[in-house]
């Protein structure tokens, strides 16, 4: 297997100073609650890279790296889609309106994020523990 994994600098010069400090800190976020496996692969055809969070064959959330742009993705099923709809109030007027501009896909939501500084960090712990309970603490 290839190891397409980049190092610091090629994503440093990728996705500049301040996307790959909010990277390292989505990261850190991340894994300060869940205890995952970590897998980098290209990022097909909108991104350079994706490093996906697995664990048992289901994937948790991936991130992306492209040309100045970092992506945060997590897929919502038709029960996480509910458990979202119920608790929306709680969630940023920005992550509402992501994710009722997202299209929904025969097995689910594919939502999308750029984050540019870490104000949607809160949101995004929520909606991470509607795919899976924080494994850590």
């Amino acid at each position: 297997m290839i190891d397409i994994k980049p190092t610091r600098e090629e994503m440093f010069a990728l996705i500049g100073e301040n996307l790959y400090d909010i990277w390292n800190k989505l990261c850190a976020l991340i894994n300060e609650n869940y205890d995952m496996e970590c897998v980098w692969n290209k990022g097909g055809k909108a991104w350079d890279y994706e490093y996906k969070y697995r664990r048992g064959g289901k994937t948790l959330c991936a991130l992306y790296a492209k040309e100045n742009c970092l992506g945060f993705m997590v897929i919502l099923g038709k029960d996480e889609r509910a458990k979202f709809e119920e608790s929306r109030t709680n969630y940023s007027k920005e992550v509402q309106e992501i994710y009722d501009n997202t299209h929904t896909y025969h097995d689910g939501k594919w939502i999308m994020f750029e984050p540019t500084d870490t104000s949607l960090f809160n949101d995004f712990v929520r909606l991470l523990s509607i795919k899976r309970k924080p494994n850590k603490k």
